[in-house]
């Protein structure tokens, strides 16, 4: 069993890339997460002038989530390309270098980060009309694989997508945050962060099955590599992003939140993981379930499968029938059939799948 995963044929360690973010602020950041076990990680977006970030411009949002007001890289460019991208290439890291927003820092960094020794080159913009233009003139500076990064704030991005591929993308990663959104301080009435209005971008797991969707959908439509990256935060997360299309799996939130050092534990989890689903490594997962995922809406009615042995009569399945069709005394389970709709939220919310179905 390994975790070894090929994107683009270069060899990475783990299916994991760290995204850009905090953690990867610098070489230090980069080498860190590389010897935490990242297969790859992407440098914060490299752009002609420094961010200037407002304080505070990360918090909390809710179990597993971030608002974070955070902007590009806060160090210059010529930093990267002459300093931090060479320092990480040397400890042995696989450098994705994001490069935004515009056709002219395209052209200002592409080129300079190719030279600087990154592995990959991805392209993030905050409009989805500046990224065709970006990517032609990425594709004419430099040789090395071109990610496009998508946002779910596009009007269309599955479509936006497929045009990059068409275009010469070598790949896609799915997805940016989601934003702006608004978290407020009910002590103080205040913003939880310090963005204009106290809006900032949404990460983590509340995002993850619209990072799934889009994974699936483009995944589905084109034959070229998609990094799945939004709300993993488990090893079953990555099994998921992974069956959904994705052919290797980006993290950002929770290593954040957690410690870099979690992706060495996300990694041995993810290892047996696999082993247990009967599998020998990553790419024997991805796309497995795109046979699933017909077009048309399912309208067979399933059947629940109910194992008394291990109910704990907890009634978590009775309380969530809106319908008050289910029932269950002494362990011996009811349902009326005439008011049930099947739909399911019965044994979504049972603790130890005692409740199920065949569907």
């Amino acid at each position: 069993m390994s975790l070894e995963t090929y994107l683009f044929g270069i060899k990475m360690q783990s299916p994991f890339i760290l995204g850009s973010g905090p953690l990867s602020y610098g070489a230090k950041g980069l080498i860190r997460a590389h010897k935490a076990g990242a297969g790859a990680v992407v440098t914060k977006t490299i752009r002609d002038n420094p961010a200037v970030n407002p304080f505070p411009h990360m918090a909390v949002a809710a179990k597993g989530s971030m608002i974070n007001a955070e902007e590009w890289s806060d160090i210059p460019g010529s930093d990267w390309v002459e300093k931090e991208i060479p320092e990480a290439k040397k400890a042995g890291v696989i450098v994705i270098a994001s490069i935004g927003h515009t056709p002219v820092e395209v052209e200002n960094w592409v080129g300079k980060a190719d030279k600087a020794g990154a592995d990959i080159i991805e392209l993030v913009s905050y409009e989805r009309d500046t990224m065709l233009p970006m990517l032609k003139r990425a594709r004419e500076l430099s040789d090395k694989p071109v990610l496009v990064k998508i946002s779910p704030n596009w009007n269309n991005p599955v479509g936006i997508a497929l045009e990059a591929l068409e275009a010469g993308a070598d790949g896609i990663t799915a997805i940016d945050s989601i934003g702006p959104v608004l978290r407020i301080d009910i002590g103080t009435g205040k913003p939880l962060v310090g963005g204009g209005h106290g809006f900032g971008w949404l990460t983590g797991s509340a995002i993850k099955p619209i990072a799934l969707r889009y994974v699936a959908e483009i995944s589905a439509a084109a034959d070229k590599p998609v990094i799945g990256l939004g709300g993993v935060s488990k090893a079953e997360d990555a099994v998921e992003m992974l069956m959904a299309g994705a052919q290797a799996v980006g993290i950002c939130t929770a290593a954040i939140v957690k410690g870099v050092e979690y992706i060495e534990k996300l990694n041995k989890k993810l290892e047996k993981l696999i082993e247990d689903l009967g599998f020998h490594n990553p790419s024997e997962l991805s796309g497995l379930s795109h046979k699933y995922l017909n077009p048309a809406a399912n309208s067979k009615k399933f059947a629940f499968l109910y194992n008394a042995d291990t109910c704990t009569e907890c009634m978590a399945c009775v309380r969530a029938c809106s319908y008050e069709a289910r029932g269950l005394k002494n362990k011996v389970m009811s349902l009326d059939t005439e008011l049930c709709r099947y739909c399911g939220l019965c044994f979504s919310v049972c603790p130890n799948g005692s409740l199920s179905s065949d569907f």
